[in-house]
């Protein structure tokens, strides 16, 4: 594949896997040879990136709605990258890996901060294992919460990792604790808050070394409450828009905000109000299980407050979520139902839509 720029890229051997390293450093050579069909999509978006063109097309993952295709001006992107390639530290010439899929903005986002602060990029393709070969530190990696549940013991090769995509449940916080305790590392770790309206994440919350609360946001971005109590985002840097969003968050001093979850997920059960991501987070500290609370429709509660998990039921999961101490007596679920695989987006975000529609609507 031919693409309209200088490029200096070598093939670096891990163990027994050879993967692509593009060095943003070294601009001296005009060809790139591309043997995946990621690499081909790292290459596609090279060449429209390195184009006349003053935007570049990003698809939404469809975790909260029908996927759609926009257009994104590139100097926004420059913007969010400097950001986060400032916030973290990175230098030219630092090591960074991608092993997001490059049509969300996620992983395009991974190719940009490595163009404008010229790292040397290894590509993994996109799994659940994605760094499972890696026996090198490298300076800045981005994973989902899943494939940092299967990457568990490569953390410490990794000196700044984001993790983003979906909530880090508390399960997978004290696993990640746990690790990097063992391994005396210096590993940092932060978990994003954003969508690709905001180019990726307009704030960050760190997970380790040490644990906090709330997301704290960028420099000139601006955070507010609608009427709702709904978060409202102006980030002029990424978009020129004021960003209104159905996430239910908390503020503190001004630019800090916890999330307590979509204002489009809340159950009305019997006239209460209960907050599924909450009681997620709840049950996420007793089992390693993906599980997510739905409201049925229910002809006397309106709403029937159900717990799906993921994988088989057993005696000593059923005892861990029997003992589950919830705060209200209507936030114990009214049935458990077990499922093989919950089903998720192409970038591995929980699709609650299509898990709805795939339950059996009991009244």
């Amino acid at each position: 594949m031919q693409v309209l720029f200088k490029l200096f890229f070598k093939f670096t051997v891990l163990l027994d896997m050879v993967l692509m390293q593009i060095d943003f450093n070294n601009l001296n050579m005009n060809q790139l040879s591309f043997n995946s069909e990621f690499e081909a999509k790292i290459g596609n978006f090279l060449d429209e990136w390195f184009s006349d063109s003053k935007t570049v097309k990003v698809q939404t993952s469809g975790s909260t709605g029908t996927p759609k295709v926009f257009e994104i001006e590139k100097s926004k992107m420059v913007n969010s990258a400097e950001m986060t390639c400032n916030f973290l530290g990175l230098k030219e010439g630092n090591t960074a890996l991608i092993c997001l899929p490059v049509e969300y903005i996620s992983g395009k986002m991974m190719v940009v901060r490595s163009v404008i602060r010229k790292l040397k990029l290894i590509v993994a393709d996109p799994s659940v294992k994605p760094v499972e070969h890696l026996n090198n530190e490298i300076d800045f990696c981005a994973m989902t919460p899943l494939q940092v549940e299967n990457s568990l013991d490569q953390l410490h090769l990794i000196k700044n990792l984001i993790i983003g995509g979906a909530a880090v449940s508390e399960s997978l916080k004290n696993k990640i604790l746990q690790v990097l305790a063992e391994s005396d590392t210096q590993t940092t770790i932060f978990e994003t808050y954003g969508m690709s309206e905001t180019l990726s994440h307009i704030a960050l919350k760190q997970i380790a070394p040490q644990g906090e609360e709330y997301f704290k946001a960028f420099e000139n971005v601006d955070i507010s409450k609608d009427e709702r109590g709904c978060l409202k985002i102006f980030a002029p840097n990424v978009n020129s828009e004021i960003l209104q969003t159905n996430d239910l968050v908390d503020i503190k001093n001004g630019n800090r905000f916890r999330f307590l979850g979509r204002v489009d997920n809340v159950i009305n059960s019997g006239g209460a109000k209960i907050f599924p991501e909450q009681l997620e987070a709840l049950v996420k500290k007793e089992i390693a299980n993906e599980a997510l609370f739905l409201g049925i429709d229910d002809e006397s509660l309106g709403q029937k407050l159900i717990l799906v998990i993921e994988g088989n039921p057993s005696e000593e999961l059923n005892h861990k979520l029997s003992n589950i101490g919830y705060q209200e007596k209507f936030h114990r679920p009214k049935e458990i139902i077990f499922m093989e695989k919950i089903p998720r987006t192409p970038n591995g975000k929980v699709n609650r839509i299509e898990l709805k529609e795939a339950l059996p609507h009991k009244n």
